[in-house]
């Protein structure tokens, strides 16, 4: 069984009630309106419209996964529990509370020292020891509902909202034809770039030329160094070195012109090269076109990524970008695999086509 369009439902080997939310949204190919007789698609109006709507459905998606996610924790417990015989609260305490260990005096007097505030240790204390407890008892809580998901074979399907992105002539990492592709919109001088730049690097190191990482700039009016080392970047891909420069201006966060140019003779380009493209702005017409781009596709903050061309947006974390490409790696082995049960054999009379 599987969780799709609103219907939630646990492949558990048994019937469980569904949950449904109201359809707010329809396929792309329903009819929504006429005029003169033509009629209007939702993927119509969607690609037209595309820059009013994207946020709007990630937004409800984000808010429709965490009622999602709520609903299966609260399930698979009710369901653990019926299976051991005890209410929710005694299944945590059997699995979950014995498994929170004390905090240390050690413990509690480092927690301490990276607080701010007015009073001594001693009064603090068992405010401090409350406070661990509870962390510890929710990290643990999230990792046995963890196992209980594995148990019970939960399955999601509650699709991301979707665009049609093309990489273009962008800078890339990894092979084009990886099973797939990240397209990163991003900022030099947006802080949450700048944070989950290392995390691409080990997705990379994670899932190899399982992935590639497309790199387009979209910087924003409120970073006014943006655009500048955007240009930057990309007078140093000129030269062959526009990761080296890209790496150099995320972790140095060293973005004005006389920094890049001293940075252009580190990496040993050619530094007269590099001045006049960056002088002359010799990039700043493909620079405005992806950053129209970005708006067209109604994207108002980064980092902004197309996972497969999946919608995520923000501080997204190292965990949820790697689920995420877990995710598509196992939906494209699963298709794989129906594609080859489905293929007929040719009992060895064809020749494999070069």
């Amino acid at each position: 069984m599987f969780i799709k369009q609103g219907l939630v439902a646990l492949g558990l080997g048994m019937a469980l009630s569904a949950y449904s939310i109201p359809a707010i949204s329809q396929d792309s190919s329903d009819v929504i309106a006429e005029i003169g007789g033509h009629q209007i698609t939702a993927g119509e109006v969607e690609q037209k419209e595309l820059s009013k709507l994207l946020q709007a459905k990630y937004k409800y998606y984000v808010a429709e996964k965490d009622a999602l996610d709520q609903y299966i924790d609260d399930e698979v417990l009710a369901l653990q529990a019926k299976k051991e015989g005890v209410t929710i609260d005694e299944l945590l305490k059997r699995h979950v509370a014995v498994n929170v260990q004390e905090p240390t005096e050690d413990q509690l007097r480092f927690y301490f020292e990276g607080v701010q505030t007015d009073e001594s240790f001693e009064t603090a204390r068992q405010n401090i020891i409350d406070t661990v407890k509870q962390l510890r008892l929710k990290k643990a809580r999230a990792a046995y509902i963890t196992e209980l998901r594995a148990d019970y074979a939960v399955v999601l399907e509650l699709a991301a909202p979707s665009a049609k992105v093309e990489a273009g002539n962008s800078p890339r990492l990894g092979p084009v034809q990886a099973p797939v592709q990240i397209i990163e919109y991003a900022d030099y001088q947006c802080p949450y770039c700048q944070k989950v730049d290392p995390d691409l690097a080990k997705l990379r190191q994670q899932f190899g030329d399982q992935i590639s990482i497309v790199y387009k700039d979209f910087p924003l009016p409120m970073h006014p160094l943006a655009a500048r080392a955007a240009e930057g970047a990309r007078c140093a891909g000129v030269q062959g070195k526009f990761w080296e420069f890209h790496d150099y201006l995320f972790e140095s966060k060293k973005l004005t012109e006389p920094e890049m140019k001293a940075e252009a003779r580190t990496l040993k380009l050619d530094g007269d090269k590099f001045d006049q493209c960056l002088d002359k702005q010799e990039q700043f017409d493909s620079l405005k076109k992806e950053a129209q781009d970005a708006q067209k596709l109604g994207l108002s903050g980064t980092p902004s990524f197309f996972v497969n061309g999946k919608f995520m947006s923000g501080a997204i974390s190292y965990n949820k970008l790697r689920d995420t490409v877990q995710a598509e790696l196992a939906a494209k082995n699963s298709g794989n695999k129906q594609s080859a049960a489905v293929m007929p054999l040719n009992n060895g009379k064809d020749e494999q086509k070069k």
